[in-house]
């Protein structure tokens, strides 16, 4: 019995000693960094893609790079759960020193689809990624940024400070999106769910807030992630406090009792159903059309409802 006991007991201390080890690595590495691909690219500026590229960054890109000057200079995302550590978003201007001038196009192609950046710095979900935009969009956003629409700046606020959660989660469970060489078209617009679809999974990011948990997102496969539009992640809100985001899917416990006009004013202008304003951290979408809302609408009826009753 004894010697049985001993064996154990230096088993079971060979299996701490590795998770030390393990811990001890992930806190010394941090984020990890990987293989970065060559992509030959330039993107042409036209007013088309810049109009556009602007609309899909005031919904992706200008809340959480304007800085308190408002340019994009980067600013600290408190919104972000605490456990995430301190996160700073970085300078999008074309600044040669602090912004993006000395990037390509295929530089930031590969960012916007894959997470990582030209050093091979792998961006956590807290980064917005476009695995599944059609090509012609992301050339919009890239067209955006070339622009002389966004004035320069050489402000930019540190580095960011992980957690060790977000470096652990990067090492095992968080992992760059794999690029396609596979051309990605514009969806049909005139196919109300599949639009709809497109906006709210790949383009507008609604599922990432509005599902269960910032750690179980998939943003591959967004149906994927835990408690898929059932909401109940808990953000900052304008004064600190937390809001709890709202169950998007068609239960009684969700959205189930929206009209469409009701659904449009709450994403395009912020209002509650039954009056008063959303509260931050959701803003609105005042750029999205009547139509593009309807085409939401009209996909979240497809998603499968979660019996998830939030209290406000």
């Amino acid at each position: 019995m004894k010697k049985i006991l001993k064996i154990a007991g230096i088993i079971l201390g060979v299996v701490v000693l590795i998770i030390l080890c393990f811990v001890s690595y992930v806190q010394i590495d941090g984020i990890p960094k990987y293989e970065t691909k060559k992509i030959d690219l330039k993107v042409e500026v036209t007013p088309e893609r810049v109009a556009q590229g602007f609309k899909i960054a005031t919904m992706e890109c200008i809340a959480c790079h304007a800085g308190s000057d408002g340019k994009l200079s980067g600013r600290e995302l408190t919104e972000l759960p605490k456990e995430f550590g301190k996160v700073f978003s970085r300078n999008l201007t074309s600044d040669p020193e602090k912004g993006i001038a000395n990037w390509t196009d295929g530089e930031l192609y590969y960012l916007l689809r894959t997470g990582v950046k030209r050093d091979g710095q792998y961006l956590p979900v807290y980064m917005a990624k476009f695995p599944n935009a059609a090509d012609e969009d992301l050339y919009s956003v890239i067209a955006w940024l070339r622009s002389d629409k966004i004035e320069k700046t050489n402000e930019e606020p540190p580095e960011s400070e992980p957690s060790f959660l977000t470096k652990f989660l990067s090492h095992v469970a968080w992992k760059p999106l794999p690029y396609t060489e596979k051309p990605i078209q514009l969806p049909d617009t005139n196919n109300a769910v599949e639009h709809g679809k497109y906006l709210a999974n790949t383009i507008i990011h609604c599922f990432p807030c509005h599902s269960g948990d910032f750690k179980t997102l998939n943003m591959l496969e967004p149906e994927k992630s835990g408690g898929f539009y059932g909401g109940g992640n808990k953000m900052p809100g304008l004064n600190g406090d937390l809001v709890t985001t709202r169950n998007l899917t068609f239960d009684e416990t969700g959205i189930a009792n929206f009209t469409e006009e009701e659904f449009i004013q709450s994403v395009r202008y912020g209002k509650k159903k039954g009056g008063g304003q959303l509260r931050m951290p959701m803003f609105p979408h005042t750029l999205l059309t009547d139509t593009e809302c309807k085409h939401i609408y009209a996909y979240l009826k497809t998603v499968p409802k979660i019996q998830h009753k939030i209290e406000y």
